[in-house]
């Protein structure tokens, strides 16, 4: 079904070449030219250097979790007006019905900023950001960035980036996006996929294939081959959309006469040209998919990546579902009983809940498919039920005028609105201990909306639309759409332009300077944050070992995603799903820190004494030990600030609140073996964190440790690799040394540090 090709490759003739096999292609430099990744990243750079690249993007797109934040940085920041087009969508906080009006008041203030700096609002219910970008804002050749980390438009000859608001925040600000070239992978596809298989079923097969050995981590994903021209677009937007949970970097297609016509449907023939790579492309390594080998597939709690075929699933049951809860059982200890066996009953599983939703499963050939299947069928009375979220107005309308949406009403499902909640833990919160099959993107902890630190656990197993309608019509059953014998009928899609032109403001080209912004009360502005100081005393507030640690478990997702306009409030969930002693043991490092600005610590300046209204008597006793071997240490060249430390954090979402949050309790640095995604490490640098790695299987610290790094400043100024950092041993009086890593920065993200911030860094620019 999928295999690795863990070297380099060309393509030639249509086909792949081992480049030891690959006569007369040029060498791998000359043939990494001829990618369309390459072609596409090229003509968006604005270094002149191919190698480090200076990216400007052609629009970006947001939601109303994310968009807050970023205008309010770029005003903080001497933000004019939108230089791009710039979307901002309402599909996260739509339901008001969390801290009163926050939500609305976030949409309202959306609105007026679109008005003022000439932008593009699409109301609440009318679209999931990434299918308003699909119909409206993708285009072959273009580049979209979005701070949601499922941007992906690459079915479309779109590359698509998904970051953490700050880097949408320097593209406000006509400053560029700034990576090294990456690498590119080939997804080569061939043969045509089955009735009954979707491409949720292929996503979450190279999920599976690829995301634990981190074999396309932070490169570009390519797809080429002749299996795409046996796919639609829509079956190739629902494969691409998951590529994000591949940890990869982008994604592009090759494109043809079908996305041809996806732009002529949605009234856009300009955008549409055909995209192919050059005879002779060279690719890093590459994925071998036969799409006629794809079986339908689900993904077990609590990863995308934790894949089985529903029918190996059933050969292995009790293994299968036994190691499912093994794995649990490293992030959740004894904190909730947690089981998946409970759920077979004569040698079947059985499910609580089907949703088929947002940009992954709420696409019309997706719900017409499920339709089909469920035609005639009752979900039944009992405690499965189904919800059905089409995504978007355009979407659902032409879902009602072809009569699914009337199937769907006579099974008993119930149809909403474009909402992007069920993937967030926002809507459809299954029952304590409950099962929920989802066609969504992610499956992560309490990503349902569960609570572990009130004792409540569910979980969500993701799988396509095709056998979540079997499964609905079996009443709860765990089924593979491949074993019902289904006519699909397979409705043309006409897309009704009118929804979007009588509702969504389009103000891109024509700013209203004068447009009064309005904000609710939730609506705060950043707190300042100190710029690096020569010298670092952080001390340890968290020690995670989980084997990946996701943003969901940094900052929860769910009903706390109403408070990320107010980052002060916001910062009281970190890691509270996680590490609830997190929160209070931060804030106490950071009162450390407000009473060393203040010359508040210890008497007369010397910090090595006591410290008034300090109950941390550890710190004083931390910084004698420092002063002894490094007595020029005093108020003005040292900081003070908090780390954690996990093995492999940022997996998932782009959210820069997974970072922003702990800079507001005051933290400096993360440690880790590695970082998860790319987008985690840059929210780091841009919140003024910086990202040290540590690469021993031993710590040489511990929780609540204090960490002395001498000359870090100049250690970042410089780009050195590598800094000696000393746990300092108040029990021995003495500092113990050991060495962090510090991975490559570019001058603008070293200077960021410096600074203490991105808004710090604008504001002084």
């Amino acid at each position: 079904m999928i295999r690795l090709i863990d070297e380099g490759v060309y393509l030639k003739n249509g086909a792949l070449v081992p480049a030891k096999d690959a006569s007369g292609c040029g060498t791998p430099a000359e043939g990494a030219k001829k990618t369309l990744s390459y072609r596409i990243l090229s003509a968006h750079n604005k270094s002149g250097n191919d190698r480090k690249l200076n990216i400007r993007f052609d629009a970006l797109t947001s939601h109303d979790i994310t968009y807050v934040g970023i205008i309010q940085t770029a005003r903080a920041s001497g933000l004019t007006e939108f230089p791009m087009p710039y979307v901002l969508t309402n599909c996260h906080n739509s339901l008001c019905a969390v801290g009163g009006t926050i939500n609305e008041d976030d949409h309202v203030f959306g609105l007026t900023c679109a008005q003022k700096y000439g932008g593009i609002y699409v109301p609440p219910h009318l679209a999931v950001i990434h299918q308003y970008a699909r119909e409206m804002l993708s285009g072959c050749g273009r580049m979209v960035l979005g701070s949601d980390s499922h941007t992906r438009y690459g079915a479309l000859g779109t590359m698509a980036v998904g970051e953490g608001g700050p880097e949408l925040v320097k593209q406000l600000l006509n400053q560029t996006y700034d990576i090294n070239m990456p690498d590119v992978v080939a997804v080569y596809l061939h043969g045509t996929p089955r009735p009954g298989v979707g491409p949720q079923d292929v996503a979450i097969a190279l999920v599976g294939a690829v995301f634990a050995n981190g074999f396309v981590k932070n490169k570009v994903l390519e797809f080429v081959g002749p299996g795409i021209r046996n796919l639609s677009p829509d079956f190739r937007i629902g494969i691409d959309v998951m590529t994000t949970e591949t940890t990869c970097l982008s994604s592009i297609w090759e494109t043809d006469e079908k996305v041809e016509e996806f732009f002529e449907i949605h009234g856009r023939p300009e955008a549409y040209q055909e995209l192919h790579p050059e005879d002779g492309a060279y690719y890093s390594s590459a994925v071998d998919i036969d799409l006629s080998l794809v079986e339908p597939m689900i993904a077990l709690p609590f990863h995308p990546s934790n894949a089985y075929s529903i029918r190996e699933l059933y050969e292995n049951l009790d293994d299968i579902l036994h190691e499912t809860e093994e794995r649990a059982r490293v992030s959740f200890g004894e904190k909730v009983p947690f089981t998946l066996r409970d759920k077979v009953h004569n040698g079947k599983l059985y499910v609580e809940q089907g949703v088929i939703a947002g940009c992954a499963g709420g696409g019309f050939e997706n719900l017409c498919a499920a339709a089909d299947i469920l035609e005639g069928k009752s979900i039944g009375s009992g405690e499965f039920s189904l919800s059905i979220y089409p995504a978007s107005q355009p979407v659902y309308i032409e879902l009602v005028r072809n009569g699914s949406i009337a199937r769907f009403m006579e099974t008993g499902a119930t149809v909403r609105t474009a909402f992007c909640g069920p993937c967030f833990g926002a809507g459809d919160v299954p029952s304590n201990n409950g099962l929920s099959i989802r066609h969504s993107t992610r499956n992560f902890p309490n990503r349902e909306g569960s609570k572990v630190q009130n004792g409540q656990i569910a979980s969500v197993a993701l799988m396509d639309a095709r056998s979540i309608a079997a499964t609905a019509a079996n009443e709860g059953v765990l089924t593979a759409a491949t074993d019902l014998d289904i006519t699909y009928k397979n409705p043309k899609y006409f897309f009704d332009k009118t929804i979007y032109e009588k509702r969504v403001y389009d103000g891109w080209g024509s700013p209203k300077p004068e447009t009064e912004i309005r904000r609710g009360p939730n609506i705060v502005d950043w707190p300042a944050m100190s710029p690096l100081s020569e010298n670092l005393i952080m001390r340890v507030v968290s020690e995670i070992h989980d084997p990946v640690t996701t943003t969901d478990e940094l900052i929860p997702s769910g009903e706390t995603s109403s408070y990320r306009s107010n980052p002060l409030g916001l910062a009281e969930y970190t890691l509270s799903r996680k590490d609830p002693a997190y929160v209070g043991r931060a804030k106490e490092v950071r009162t450390l820190e407000e009473l060393r600005a203040n010359h508040a610590l210890g008497d007369k300046g010397d910090p090595s004494l006591p410290c008034p209204g300090v109950s941390d008597k550890e710190f004083g006793k931390a910084v004698a030990v420092v002063r002894a071997a490094y007595p020029h240490v005093n108020h003005d060249n040292f900081l003070i600030g908090s780390t954690i430390y996990a093995i492999k954090p940022g997996d998932g979402s782009a959210r820069e609140q997974a970072a922003s949050c702990q800079r507001v309790l005051g933290g400096i640095a993360n440690i880790a073996r590695e970082y998860a995604t790319k987008r985690y490490r840059s929210n780091l640098i841009n919140w003024g964190m910086i990202p040290f790695r540590y690469e021993g299987e031993t710590l040489p610290f511990k929780n609540l440790d204090y960490i002395f790094v001498p000359d870090v400043k100049k250690a970042v100024h410089d780009g050195l690799p590598e800094v000696t950092a000393y746990v300092i041993d108040t029990e021995e009086s003495k500092l113990v040394p050991f060495t962090l890593k510090l991975d490559e920065m570019t001058a603008e993200e070293k200077e960021i540090i410096e600074k203490g911030c991105l808004i710090n860094y604008n504001r002084q620019e």
